[in-house]
C-alpha cells in the first residue's frame, strides 16, 4: 500500500480523484518506461490501451505523457481487452513492454494500471517493486530533455488479430463447435468485452443474445462476474432458450459461466472445464493458487495430471506454470491461462474453450456441472480498517486443528482431509481482508468461514 493507492504483483489502483490521478498516472507512466528502458537498451516503443472505464481516456492521456516524457515512444492500442494488450505486446518485436489503464473487476469508482514486460506477461513482483521505487524517488526517473521526447502513435486491429489467434489454435475446431449452432447469452457489463466477444462467437457459429455489450463503461451491476451479479444474465437464458451464458469483468480476462437452465454454476468451473479439455490433450502440470476450487482438484485428478498451488496474482500462477511446463492453469475466479496462447488470463479464449468442451461432450453444461462433484464455497470481506493482519493471521496459524494441512506461502490456508479448507489472506488489488471457506456441505463451508471471520475480527 502506498498512500490510498493499492500495490500489487498485478498493478496498481485505486479510487480516481483520490488516490489515483492524472498526475500519479503520470509518473507511474514515467517510473514504468524509465524501468523498462533500462532493460532494452536498443530501444523499442511501449503499448498502452485501456478499457471503457469513463476515467480510461484521462488516464490514458496522461500515461502516454508520463512514457513520452522519459524519451520513450507509445503506440496507443486504443480501448482493448487486457489480454488482447498483452498478446499484442508479445506479438509485436519493437515493443518493450506495455501499460494498460483498468481496474478489472473493481467498482465503477476505481481505475488502475497493469504493467506489462516485454515477453506479454505481467511484470515479475520484483520488477514492479523498482517501478515502485522509481516513482517513490524523483531522481529515480531519467526524464529526456525537450529533443528526447518520444512519439504518439495509434494502432487498431489488435481486437482482430486476437480472435484470429484464437480460432487458429490446434485444440479449437470451429466446424465442430460451428456444428452445433450453439445459442449464447451474453453479458459483458459494458466493459470492453463486447467488441471482441461478439466478433469472437460469431464466428464460431454461435446465435448471441447480448446484454450491456456497449462499451461505454457505464456498469448497471457491480461489476465482478460473481454468482449474485449475474441475475439479469439468469433470466435472458431462460428468456431466449440458450444453451449456455457467458459473463465476463470489464476487462475481459474473467468468464462465468449460466447453464442452460438459467442457474449460475460459479467461476470456478471456467477454469475446471478448461483443465478438462487441455490436460486431456497436453498431459503436464496444472497451476492455479491457493483460493482456487476443490474442482481444479478434481479436474486434473479426472485426466490423471497433478495440482500445483501458488499464492494469489497472476503472475505468481505464471511462473510457476513456466518452472513446471504447464500447458493450462489459472485462477478460480475464471480466469484461464493457456500456454498454447499465451500465459494470461483470457476470458475470450476460455469462452472458447468451453464450447470446444460441450461440443466434444455432446451435453448441456448443466448435465456435465450435476454429473461432478460440488462443492459450497463460501466467500467474506473484512475492512482492513484499523485491522492488524500479521496478527490476524498468526492467530489463524495458532487456532490450526493438528488434522489440517497449513500452507503459509500466501496468509494461511488450511485444508483437511475431506478436501475442505480455507483461506485467509490480505487482499492485493482492494483494502480488505479475504476469508473463503469451501466443503461438500454448505453448513461446513459456513461454518468454518464463520471460524475463521471471528479469529481475524479479533486483531481489529
Amino acid at each position: 500500500m502506498s498512500g490510498s493507492l493499492i500495490v500489487s504483483a498485478s498493478g496498481i489502483r485505486g479510487i480516481v480523484g483520490r488516490g489515483l490521478t492524472p498526475d500519479i498516472a503520470a509518473r507511474y507512466g514515467a517510473a514504468f518506461a524509465s524501468h523498462i528502458a533500462a532493460g532494452a537498451p536498443g530501444g523499442g516503443h511501449v503499448l498502452i490501451g485501456r478499457d471503457s472505464r469513463v476515467s480510461g481516456p484521462v488516464l490514458l492521456d496522461a500515461v502516454s505523457a508520463g512514457v513520452r516524457a522519459v524519451g520513450v515512444d507509445v503506440c496507443d492500442l486504443g480501448m482493448v481487452a487486457t489480454p488482447t494488450g498483452l498478446l499484442a505486446v508479445e506479438e509485436d518485436e519493437a515493443a518493450i513492454g506495455g501499460l494498460l489503464v483498468t481496474a478489472s473487476h473493481n467498482p465503477a469508482p476505481w481505475n488502475g494500471l497493469k504493467l506489462v514486460a516485454r515477453e506479454g506477461r505481467f511484470l515479475s513482483p520484483a520488477a514492479g517493486r523498482d517501478v515502485q521505487r522509481r516513482f517513490e524517488f524523483e531522481g529515480e526517473i531519467e526524464y529526456g530533455e525537450s529533443s528526447r521526447t518520444g512519439d504518439r502513435n495509434a494502432r487498431e486491429g489488435a481486437g482482430r488479430a486476437h480472435v484470429e489467434r484464437i480460432l487458429s489454435l490446434p485444440i479449437i475446431d470451429r466446424e465442430r463447435i460451428a456444428s452445433n449452432a450453439f445459442h449464447v447469452a451474453l453479458d459483458c457489463v459494458r466493459g470492453a468485452g463486447g467488441p471482441i466477444m461478439l466478433p469472437l462467437l460469431e464466428s464460431l457459429g454461435c446465435r448471441v443474445s447480448g446484454l450491456d455489450l456497449e462499451p461505454d463503461g457505464r456498469f448497471p451491476r457491480p461489476p465482478e462476474p460473481l454468482v449474485e451479479n449475474l441475475g439479469k444474465l439468469s433470466a435472458r437464458v431462460t428468456e431466449v432458450g440458450a444453451d449456455v451464458g457467458f459473463a465476463v469483468d470489464p476487462d475481459v480476462d474473467r468468464l462465468a459461466l449460466v447453464d442452460e437452465n438459467g442457474r449460475p454454476v460459479g467461476e470456478d468451473w471456467t477454469l475446471a472445464l478448461a483443465v478438462e479439455l487441455v490436460a486431456a490433450r497436453e498431459p503436464a502440470p496444472v497451476v492455479t493458487n491457493l483460493s482456487a476450487s476443490r474442482l481444479i482438484q478434481d479436474a486434473a485428478d479426472r485426466v490423471g495430471v497433478p495440482l500445483l498451488r501458488t499464492p494469489v496474482a497472476e503472475a505468481n500462477v505464471v511462473a510457476r506454470m513456466l518452472e513446471a511446463g504447464s500447458s493450462i492453469g489459472g485462477e478460480g475466479n475464471g480466469g484461464v491461462i493457456y500456454a498454447g496462447l499465451h500465459l494470461t488470463r483470457d476470458a475470450p479464449l476460455a469462452a472458447a474453450l468451453i464450447l470446444q468442451f460441450l461440443a466434444e461432450s455432446r451435453s448441456t453444461l448443466g448435465a456435465v456441472v450435476d454429473e461432478r462433484a460440488s462443492y459450497r464455497i463460501v466467500k467474506r470481506t473484512i475492512s482492513r480498517d484499523g485491522l492488524g493482519v500479521e496478527e490476524a493471521l498468526a492467530a489463524i496459524a495458532a487456532a490450526a486443528p493438528s488434522g489440517a494441512e497449513m500452507d503459509r506461502q500466501d496468509g494461511v490456508r488450511l485444508e483437511w482431509p475431506d478436501g475442505s479448507w480455507i483461506h485467509a489472506r490480505p487482499s492485493g488489488t482492494e483494502p480488505i481482508f479475504r476469508v473463503m471457506a469451501e466443503a461438500p456441505r454448505e453448513e461446513l463451508a459456513d461454518e468454518r468461514a464463520d471460524w475463521i471471520e471471528a479469529l481475524v475480527r479479533r486483531a481489529v
